[in-house]
Parts: C-alpha cells; structure tokens; sequence
C-alpha cells in the first residue's frame, strides 16, 4: 500500500514538473505582468474582498452570493492554511523553474501544498454560483486566472492549484449546513381556486401605496398598466388603510377583486380585508423585502397582469388571531407572521440593519442585541406553563427551522410554524447563540419548535401587545392563533 502511494506521488511529481515546464516556456507577453499582478491582489483573499462589496451593492441573488462566497472564503482558507500546509508540508518550486521576469519579489515561504490563493478563488466563486449562476458564470474566468497565475508566477505546483480549488469548492458547498439554498420557486399550493377574469381591470380596487420600497420609485404608473380601468387608492396617514379599504368597498356598488402594489405591511392589510369580503387579491411587488410576494410566486407587474387576464387564481392559508384582555376581542389576519415578547423588536432591528447589510448578518446581530435587553416572559402555551424570551408564529411551515425562517415550501399545510426560546433554562440566551451559530438548534434544550393547527397564549403577567406582519396590534391578556385553510383567493399563474 505505502509502496503504491509512492509511485502515485512520483507521477504527480513527473506531471508538476512537465507542466511546470511547459508554462514556462511560453513566450513572453503582456500578460506576465498582468498575472503577476493579479496574483498580488488576491493575497489574504483581498481581491475577493473587493468583489464581494461590488457585489453586495446590488440585491437580491448577487447580494446573497457574495456574502456566502466570504463565508466560503474563511472556510477554504482555514482548510488550506491551518489544516492543509502543516499536514502536508512540501516544497515550493525553485525560482530558476521560470524566467526571471515573472518572478514574484516576494515568493511566500510557506509550504506549497495547497494553494490558498486557489482555495479562495473557487470558494468564492463556487459560492457565489450558487446563488447567482450568471454571476458566477462572470466570475469564473477571473477565479481561474488566480488559479493559474499561481503556477505562472513559479510559486506553486498545479497538483497545489488542484487541491486548492477542491478545498475551496468544499468549503462553498459546506456553507449550505448552516445556510440552506432557496429553491427560488413560490411556495407550493394543491388548491386551485375560482377567481374573475379582470380584463383591465374593470370592477377592481388598487391600493397603491409609494411610500413602500425605494423613495424614487412610484408604483402607480405599473398599476395603471397593468389595469387601466381600476380604481386607485392611495393610503392616508390618518385613516387605517384597513377602514379606508372597507368603506371604499361598502361605497362601490361592485367590486370584483382587489389589488395592491407595496410593500409587506401594505399587502398584509389588504390581503387581511381580501379574506373579510372573500374578493380575490392581485399583488405587484413594491416594498423592500416583499416576504409575501416570493412566497406566493408574485415576481412582477406582469406576472400579476397575465393571471388576472386569465383568471388564475390558488387558494392559500392565513393566520388568524383573537386578541382578548380589554373587555373586548379582536381578530387579525397575518400572512407572514405574529410574534410576542423579544420577537416583534428583533425583527425591526434586523430590517433598520438589514438596509445597509445582507440579511443573515443582520439577523444574527438584531438576535444578539435584543436578547440583551429582553425581560423574561411568563405564559402558558396551550395550558402549559412556561417562560420564554420570544414566540413566533409564523402562517404556515417555514424554512430552514433555525433562528432566522426565511420562506414557505407550502402555501396550504393548515399549520402554524410555532417557535420560542425558553427562559427557564441556565444561560439560555449564550446557549441559543451558540446552537444557532453551529447550526445545532434541533438538538438545543432552550429552543422549541413545533408545527400546529392552532395556539393557546395565556400572558401570566398582565397584557402585552402582538406584533403581526411587523405591524404592533392591539394589547391583550390571551391569544388564539389559528390556521385557517384556503382563507385567501390570489391570482397566480
């Protein structure tokens, strides 16, 4: 066996050195010193650094990319330098194995084997492909240009390169442990659903909301449109939109369907007025997050336009909840989620940061920083007592199951996605950070999950406010929370 190693090791040796060979005998070219200065900006993965914030300032796919290929990057290079060179010591090639003139001034004097500088080139790469696949198509040539300029440059093997890069494709692979990839399709639903065919929009009301999303960009001209004999409807800042949107449609004579173009909160109420008076609801994505919309498959303008023209519509579950402990009770839809406790402020925290950083990062630093000034919470869950820090209820089954649920396989399991931290157990707060950061929250003994048709709260200390859909309701003593299947009509292809 130890025999047969070695040959296989005096092969790689004999192919290094004839490739080794054959690199340096190309004539010399402007790209000698282009290499050699590329290969100097990827030192301590700076280039990559560089990319990712370029990268960064555009959202969506590309934002997501490149904080995964960071992730990634400090992976590979921890795999390549703190494990890979000290097991495998090897020497590096000698400087008269190329010309003079692509010598590095600095050769590094680590061992050769692997390549860092290959590492987090694929790990980045890699990474950012698996988000964006039409940026990392963009970012491959570049990736292997660092590679190469590796062995270019005379500092490395290409059996180093070789091994970097698998290092570095492993890393971005692994990211997925604690940060799963979104399928990017809208949330399955089995219930299709009988809705009119809204040509231009005849019969419908539209709230237009242009406070939603970015300050420059007005969602009205994509509304008039799509339906150009719709009604619009522009939220006032004394008036619930909810009682506006009502009485609008008590003072019509017909009203067919309902549409809205905003952002989470804006579409949360009028979806919560849709279920009221069972009126189909057309969506265009006009806020900054637009939860709901991915979920429920509403990308664009004209994705909306060409359902309503068809008349395709699903059924989809809303939650419910009853608020009681004023002498009266009230009952709110939510699409998204309701929340007691820490919960409702982590989530505000998260969306302040989350405009100038990427959402897991943010989440991560909204969580810790709430949990420091969280009070403990004395309830009973569906009769049992306990004490919790935070509860979510999320509509339906959300995915991943760790701190931070980020979209809905399923539009229709008749489920609530119920989660909290327990407060009665030593230390929960540093426990529950650390289960998050290793991605271990299953086997945690402070964190619970549990996915159910319906939730009993009982507040032991007097009356706290709910939070649905990122919007503070009413104050209350006891909360039902229910699933209620196929409470929603919405047009979609």
């Amino acid at each position: 066996m130890i025999r047969h190693v070695k040959v296989r090791l005096r092969q790689v040796g004999s192919t290094d050195r004839a490739l080794v060979a054959r690199s340096a005998a190309l004539p010399r070219t402007p790209a000698d010193r282009l290499l050699m200065a590329l290969t100097r900006s990827a030192n301590k993965g700076r280039l990559w650094w560089a990319v990712a914030a370029v990268l960064a300032g555009r959202k969506g796919p590309a934002r997501r990319g490149a904080l995964r290929g960071v992730a990634a990057i400090a992976g590979a290079s921890a795999g390549a330098n703190l494990l890979g060179k000290p097991l495998f010591p090897r020497r590096r090639p000698a400087a008269e194995e190329v010309p003079e003139h692509r010598r590095l001034v600095r050769p590094p004097t680590s061992s050769s084997f692997p390549s860092g500088h290959a590492a987090s080139a694929a790990a980045f790469v890699t990474a950012v492909t698996m988000e964006s696949p039409r940026a990392g198509r963009a970012l491959l040539p570049l990736a292997a240009a660092v590679a190469y300029s590796r062995v270019h440059t005379g500092v490395h093997w290409p059996s180093d390169v070789g091994a970097g890069a698998l290092i570095g494709v492993a890393a971005a692979l692994g990211t997925r442990h604690w940060w799963p990839l979104r399928s990017g399709m809208p949330g399955n639903t089995m219930h299709r659903a009988e809705a009119p065919v809204m040509h231009d929009g005849e019969d419908m009301l539209a709230v237009v909301n242009p406070g939603s999303g970015h300050a420059d960009f007005d969602p009205t001209e994509e509304v008039r449109f799509a339906w150009p004999k719709a009604a619009l409807i522009y939220p006032e800042l004394s008036t619930d939109i909810r009682a506006q949107l009502t009485a609008e449609i008590r003072r019509r004579e017909r009203v067919r369907a309902l549409a809205v173009a905003g952002g989470d909160g804006t579409v949360a109420a009028v979806a919560s007025v849709a279920a009221d008076h069972r009126l189909p609801l057309a969506l265009i994505p006009a806020g900054t997050l637009n939860h709901f919309a991915r979920d429920v498959g509403g990308r664009s303008m004209p994705d909306a336009d060409a359902a309503t023209e068809a008349g395709a519509a699903v059924g989809i579950d809303l939650g419910e909840v009853e608020i009681d402990g004023t002498g009266e009770t009230t009952r709110l839809w939510f699409v998204n989620t309701a929340s007691l406790g820490g919960y409702p402020e982590m989530v505000r925290l998260r969306e302040r940061i989350q405009q100038r950083h990427p959402k897991w990062p943010s989440a991560a630093i909204a969580m810790i920083r709430t949990l420091r000034r969280a009070q403990p919470l004395p309830v009973r869950l569906n009769g049992k007592q306990a004490l919790v820090w935070m509860l979510f209820v999320g509509n339906g089954t959300y995915a991943p199951k760790g701190f931070a649920p980020s979209h809905r396989p399923a539009l229709d399991t008749g489920l609530l996605d119920v989660r909290y931290l327990r407060a009665d157990v030593a230390y929960s707060r540093a426990r529950f950070v650390l289960a998050a950061v290793t991605n271990t929250l299953a086997a945690s003994h402070v964190y619970r999950q549990y996915d159910l048709p319906a939730l009993d709260v009982e507040l032991l200390d007097g009356n706290r406010r709910v939070a649905t859909d990122g919007e503070v309701g009413p104050l209350g003593r006891t909360f039902r929370f229910r699933a209620r299947t196929r409470a929603l009509t919405i047009y979609r292809l």
